[in-house]
């Protein structure tokens, strides 16, 4: 009885330890870009918030209807945001599809003096101070990224940074399905 308590002393820690390891491990294979999200296939939640270039004019989901676009959810204070805005302003020259930004809890007299000395490559920008639109998308933090169809439907996101590899990998074969479902 003494040796048989003894032996289930070590075995039950060291079976707590083991199941811990393969949570761990499991966790530290998976990639974080690419959070699950339930609004994938669902259309663009309803919103109407003000426009960061004239405060008066009210945007809403009609805007991404009739193209494919992406929207891209940024803020000034965000420093990867930073990073990777000049990927998105190269975007803007050079491929066709319209970038939207959705400025997410950030100041507006920041953003406007900010893209005045960095460019702006978004068609336009949606201002959600409060962040009620990106808690609608089930926004986890800045630079997020969605690709909404041609009926304003949600159909890919990515959390974090864009860059080439991610662009040409994961963003334009989508894109491109999409536009031949279009014809």
């Amino acid at each position: 009885m003494i040796r048989l308590f003894r032996i289930t002393r070590f075995a039950i820690p060291f079976l707590v330890f083991l199941i811990l390891v393969l949570f761990f491990w499991k966790g530290l294979g998976a990639d974080p870009r690419k959070i699950p999200s339930a609004l994938i296939n669902q259309p663009l939640p309803e919103f109407s918030l003000p426009s960061l270039e004239n405060s008066s004019d009210k945007l809403n989901r009609s805007l991404f209807k009739g193209h494919i676009s992406l929207l891209h959810v940024w803020a000034t204070w965000c420093s990867t945001c930073k990073s990777e805005h000049p990927f998105w302003v190269d975007i803007a020259h050079h491929e066709k599809i319209p970038l939207y930004g959705l400025l997410y809890k950030d100041a507006r007299y920041s953003a406007q003096d900010w893209l005045k000395g960095h460019q702006n490559p978004y068609k336009t920008i949606i201002e959600d101070d409060a962040g009620r639109l990106a808690m609608d998308l089930g926004v986890y933090g800045t630079p997020e990224t969605f690709l909404i169809d041609a009926q304003g439907v949600i159909r890919y996101k990515i959390s974090g940074p864009v860059d080439n590899r991610i662009w040409q990998q994961e963003i334009v074969p989508r894109i491109k399905l999409l536009e031949q479902a279009n014809d």
